[in-house]
């Protein structure tokens, strides 16, 4: 079996050829709403062109994921995400089968015969397509072309690594029951780590590799006001600076910018246009997430607002 392209549907070639520079992905990339630097419109670009996973590692709130789900946008492709855990296993990422099912069909299957059923005729008819659900990677294998996010891939184990380093190279896995599938069209492959152990060299080399920083001060002000239009320039550039500020103490978790942005719209929420050390200290719980860190950053909010 492979995946299926639907008639006109776009290809990954057609889709590169249509991208003929890493400004271009860069424009597409930004009419989406998520803004690219130079260097991560050229990893992105290269991994279009040359059809290669890219690897995005960064600390938390980096804009890792969203790149995907903006890649998916921007290149009008459907994305399939596979969100990585602790003991996850290819059984949970690729397939299973739908037993409640295949035991409703065998009642019908032995009812219709009259209790008389040929045993070989009636587990050819279980293991079939009408049976099989797709987890995350066999969809992506199956939907041609797609964008395939393979999120926070450091928190799965060692093994599970090994066996999505195969799929990578091959695009093809084997189901025992039901046989052989194997991408029409190999997805655009984006996986993301936050670095909470390393990943094998041996995957990191399938890959092209990208780590994201947090944005500089005029990009996260530029973010904020694309991301949330109704905010005004005073408003942004006090969010943003106060999260560069934040991002340089020493918290247990720095904020990124999903919570500069969670901070933006809970002070436009309470119809404040600035932000001063009052204001903050009511609003913490939006853009810090731990105890230890609302204490520390209370303690020091007049300098910090100074």
């Amino acid at each position: 079996m492979t995946g299926a392209t639907v008639p006109g549907s776009p290809t990954i070639g057609s889709v590169t050829q249509s991208l003929a520079s890493p400004e271009e992905l860069t424009a597409a990339l930004d009419a989406t709403g998520y803004l690219a630097d130079e260097g991560l419109a050229t990893a992105g670009f290269l991994a279009l062109r040359l059809r290669r996973p890219l690897f995005c590692e960064g600390e938390p709130g980096t804009g890792k994921t969203s790149l995907a789900l903006a890649l998916s946008a921007a290149l009008d492709l459907p994305l399939v995400r596979l969100q990585c855990h602790e003991g996850i296993d290819a059984a949970q990422a690729l397939y299973e089968w739908d037993f409640p099912r295949q035991l409703l069909h065998l009642r019908a299957l032995e009812a219709a015969d009259g209790g008389r059923l040929d045993a070989e005729t009636a587990e050819r008819s279980l293991y079939t397509e009408r049976f099989l659900l797709a987890r995350p990677l066999l969809q992506a294998l199956t939907t041609a072309p797609c964008v395939l996010l393979v999120d926070e891939i450091d928190r799965a184990d060692d093994e599970f690594e090994a066996f999505l380093l195969q799929l990578l190279d091959e695009y093809t896995v084997t189901i025992p029951e039901y046989g052989e599938v194997r991408a029409e069209q190999p997805p655009l492959v984006v996986l993301t780590s936050n670095r909470t152990r390393e990943v094998h060299d041996a995957l990191k080399r399938r890959c092209l590799y990208h780590w994201l920083e947090h944005p500089d001060l005029a990009r996260e002000i530029t973010i904020l006001r694309r991301r949330i239009p109704g905010i005004g320039e005073t408003l942004a550039r006090q969010v943003a600076d106060a999260v560069h500020r934040l991002r340089a103490m020493d918290l247990l978790k720095p904020p990124g910018v999903a919570e500069s942005l969670d901070w933006a719209r809970a002070l436009l929420a309470l119809d404040r246009d600035e932000l001063d050390a009052a204001t903050a200290a009511r609003t913490l719980g939006a853009v810090l997430k731990y105890s230890e860190d609302m204490d520390r950053v209370r303690a020091k909010l007049d300098t910090l607002f100074s």
